[in-house]
């Protein structure tokens, strides 16, 4: 979707804030913390946050590249994840304030698509270790603006959502047609995003036809 240039500019800003708000995180936390499993199937807390430094020192044509070495884009992605997660939390954190201002815009998707990587992500994070996950409403609709749009690609199939509603109680504002799923903006964008453990806070008919797709 397009972006006016102020629009751009506070994705970005947001992407910043969140970098730096997950680099705080990993470097407060202890090894048995970041060995939790996240929930980013396969991840630790420490590879996710690797992850999102490899977002930046990477990139899109870093993940092309070690997609095509390891035979797709998402053995790719994590054989790079899993790499920059040798390093220690402390290099990960500062990593991630340093880089924290890199402005992420990859063909087609473009700045939001940073902006859900680091939202989803830093859920992926704090779920887990029972620490709170309140990012800013309008961010999250923003991120709901793109995952219902022709441009997301790579977070999940487009049939996901198709003949569903999305209702946000936090915003009010409204993505699609069909059977309602209403809630938290925060849970829609993580049930999207097949993150099963937030569909506990959403109600409607539209529901169990995103519960099955998720299986």
């Amino acid at each position: 979707m397009r972006l006016s240039p102020e629009g751009r500019e506070r994705v970005f800003a947001a992407v910043a804030d969140e970098r730096r708000s997950i680099a705080t995180l990993v470097a407060g936390l202890g090894v048995t913390q970041l060995a939790t499993p996240s929930l980013c199937t396969g991840w630790d807390v420490k590879t996710v946050a690797a992850h999102l430094v490899s977002d930046f020192t990477d990139g899109f044509w870093g993940f092309l590249a070690s997609g095509v070495r390891h035979g797709s884009i998402d053995r790719g992605i994590d054989a790079l994840a899993r790499r920059r997660a040798q390093a220690s939390a402390a290099e990960i954190a500062a990593t991630l304030r340093s880089g924290a201002d890199n402005r992420l815009s990859p063909p087609i998707t473009g700045p939001l698509s940073g902006l859900t990587d680091v939202l989803v992500h830093g859920a992926d994070m704090r779920i887990p270790l029972g620490l709170p996950h309140h990012p800013d409403p309008q961010h999250v609709a923003w991120v709901l603006d793109f995952l219902t749009s022709r441009t997301q690609l790579g977070f999940f199939p487009h049939r996901r959502l198709r003949g569903i509603s999305l209702h946000d109680e936090n915003t009010g504002r409204v993505w699609g047609d069909g059977q309602v799923i209403a809630g938290p903006g925060v849970a829609l964008m993580l049930a999207v995003c097949g993150r099963t453990v937030a569909i506990d806070g959403l109600s409607g008919p539209g529901l169990p036809v995103l519960a099955s797709r998720l299986q």
